[in-house]
């Protein structure tokens, strides 16, 4: 099959949701493609809770995804049975979770999603291919022309024409395909100048991916069958972690010492004494309510036999090899989801008790939240995609206090949003620990977003120019959708302008016409003076 379009946006997570929705809202034709069931990517299929900043609630997103959020809100308090204190409760933490002001169950971010897309397919003019990867590109010295797609179990190929393409895959998939520069892995000193980075790039040398899953915690023997693998992932104890990783022990990742976690299912705790703030003391060490995604105290009495909590802890992280640009991928994305089971397997039936016990054979695997059909989430956690050799590239000292100090990360003339985490690198590939770096406030370049060579494809998501160590502050939920916004407007502003990318980057009458449209979106491209900035 061969259909035409005005854009192309392959990959539905946040950045390609968002994309799509900015193309949509300026009147353009747009085909959308995931690889799994469900759109929304690290907040759905791969059922992980929003990493945002601290001042999340008043400012610091754009409109769009703060529509998301409202629209998660509103849709428990018009469907789920909560208490009348927590339906009245503005900030609503359905979890409770200390990982984030709103920890949620998955479905509900896909029912708010397909909601924000459903006027756009209702009318034709978004065409959702689902599920469908990408294969094959027609691509002619610096513009790609086609896109070949496959889907996920039949084969059957699809093939898409569009002036724009936009990569907002996982890993960058379409780099590869297009012939677009890119980098992957750590790169080094010499390259980057980052005082974190090594001596020699490490191109393989990548941060763990992780297959999450939820679980529950109920009368009965749950535990599952004990995996083939078990014996391995026991046993398995990476020289910095201070133990085996199936314990509760594991490294601070600000401090990189090893530290006792708790784990106390369904605790008698008080909803709303919640911050949802990383920068909370100690806030992973109870690994229940860190990143629960449903508390049942905030719902009423015998609506939830159980909270529910979402497995993404430290002993999850896979580290035995990436999975990007490797023979064996699909070797590694199996071994990640048996250190999963294995790890949910040890906590059923060797992890110690706070009554001096062993083993929780009551905590029940809930496939049904994550719509996984082995039980766990659809999709791995990817934190590291390919990157774009971009016009701009966000290296560590542009945004790190320990570099930056007073003066505040480095303002971009032609900023198209902003961000604010900390870098957070996950245990890596190549053996090493927590890089865990502080950060200010930080925008996002649009010379990030645009390839050194290619015309007219556009990164869209975590495959935009930064580096290793930089793409762990700006790999954040709230910050893909915004590069996903940005590119998805850029489209959209190079169509109705006849005009291109590069042009907009280079030119300044027309990079202001582009950031005016940006903020008539609600997009903000500078961080407000209340903070300092």
């Amino acid at each position: 099959m061969e259909i035409r379009t005005d854009a192309l946006v392959v990959g539905g997570g946040l950045g390609g949701v968002a994309a799509a929705l900015a193309l949509l809202k300026a009147g353009s034709s747009v085909v959308l493609t995931e690889e799994y069931d469900w759109l929304g990517g690290q907040l759905t299929s791969q059922a992980v809770p929003p990493d945002e900043h601290p001042w999340v609630e008043h400012f610091g997103v754009t409109a769009t995804y703060r529509a998301l959020r409202d629209g998660i809100r509103d849709y428990y308090r018009s469907n789920y049975p909560l208490t009348g204190r927590s339906r009245a409760w503005h900030e609503l933490n359905p979890g409770a979770g200390w990982v984030s002001r709103l920890c949620h169950e998955p479905r509900v971010a896909v029912a708010v999603i397909e909601s924000m897309l459903a006027p756009y397919r209702g009318s034709g003019r978004l065409q959702v291919l689902q599920p469908y990867r990408p294969v094959a590109a027609d691509a002619d010295g610096d513009r790609v022309h086609a896109v070949t797609l496959a889907h996920r179990y039949t084969g059957a190929r699809t093939t898409v024409h569009a002036p724009y393409v936009l990569d907002a895959t996982e890993t960058g998939e379409l780099l590869p395909l297009t012939g677009t520069d890119y980098v992957t892995g750590f790169e080094s000193q010499a390259d980057t100048g980052e005082p974190s980075a090594p001596a020699e790039a490490q191109p393989q040398n990548m941060q763990a991916i992780s297959v999450c899953f939820a679980i529950d915690h109920v009368d009965g023997d749950h535990t599952i069958e004990r995996p083939a693998t078990y014996d391995y992932w026991r046993e398995y104890q990476p020289h910095f972690w201070g133990d085996r990783m199936l314990s509760w022990r594991a490294p601070t990742p600000r401090t990189l010492e090893p530290a006792e976690r708790s784990f106390s299912p369904n605790p008698d705790d008080d909803p709303f004494d919640v911050l949802g703030d990383l920068q909370r003391a100690g806030s992973d060490l109870n690994l229940w309510t860190f990143r629960r995604i449903a508390a049942r105290r905030n719902f009423e009495d015998g609506a939830y036999s159980s909270d529910i909590t979402l497995v993404n802890w430290p002993m999850i992280d896979y580290l035995d090899g990436s999975i990007i640009d490797v023979p064996d991928a699909d070797r590694h994305l199996e071994n990640a989801r048996e250190l999963s089971r294995s790890a949910l397997y040890w906590m059923q039936t060797e992890a110690p008790r706070p009554d001096g016990g062993t083993g929780f054979p009551g905590l029940r695997l809930r496939g049904d939240v994550t719509g996984g059909t082995d039980g766990l989430a659809q999709a791995p956690y990817i934190r590291e995609s390919r990157r774009i050799r971009a016009l701009t590239t966000v290296a560590e000292q542009d945004l790190s206090l320990a570099v930056r100090g007073d003066k505040g990360a480095v303002h971009y003339e032609d900023s198209v949003g902003i961000g604010m985490y900390r870098i957070d690198l996950h245990p890596s590939t190549g053996g090493d620990n927590y890089i865990d770096v502080g950060c200010s406030p930080y925008e996002i370049p649009l010379g990030s977003l645009i390839p050194r060579r290619i015309g007219n494809l556009l990164a869209a998501a975590k495959n935009v120019g930064t580096t290793h160590i930089s793409n762990g502050a700006y790999r954040l939920h709230p910050v893909e959708w915004n590069i996903g916004e940005a590119a998805g407007t850029l489209a959209a502003f190079c169509l109705d302008r006849s005009t291109t990318p590069h042009a907009v980057y280079a030119d300044d009458e027309l990079l202001a016409d582009y950031q005016r449209r940006l903020a008539q979106s609600g997009v903000e491209i500078h961080w407000p003076q209340v903070i300092g900035y």
